[in-house]
């Protein structure tokens, strides 16, 4: 795939797969890659519209998942945007326990980012 034209964010088959159950079980679902502190800097999965966002964030995607009705935003903040600008970011599953605030944590795997630089 040309960098030029591939998406700022994409999601593996396990991360689809972990999305589809989780709108089935809690409706519309979000993204919002953390900035760090206590839970490191992961991409937290919440229902659409409970994380608030605002003008500090920068939506870098509405990821079409096969299964789920409507397009999951993933947003992040813009400082750590800038940090993250030249590279492409892809939501995977593992197992492991997550953040208790994003909606995996219960099914014993978690979200995490991998990467790459775009180019490359």
């Amino acid at each position: 795939m040309d960098d030029v034209q591939a998406p700022a964010v994409e999601i593996t088959p396990a991360a689809a797969e972990l999305l589809r159950k989780l709108r089935q079980d809690h409706g519309a679902l979000m993204f919002h890659q953390s900035g760090g502190c206590c839970d490191g800097s992961a991409p937290m999965c919440y229902p659409a519209g409970e994380f608030r966002t605002g003008g500090s964030d920068v939506l870098l995607a509405e990821l079409v998942v096969d299964g789920v009705a409507e397009p999951v935003p993933f947003w992040m903040s813009r400082s750590q945007h800038k940090v993250w600008a030249h590279t492409r970011l892809i939501v995977d599953v593992v197992e492991g326990r997550g953040s208790g605030f994003s909606l995996e944590a219960p099914e014993g795997v978690r979200f995490l980012i991998r990467s790459r630089l775009i180019g490359t």
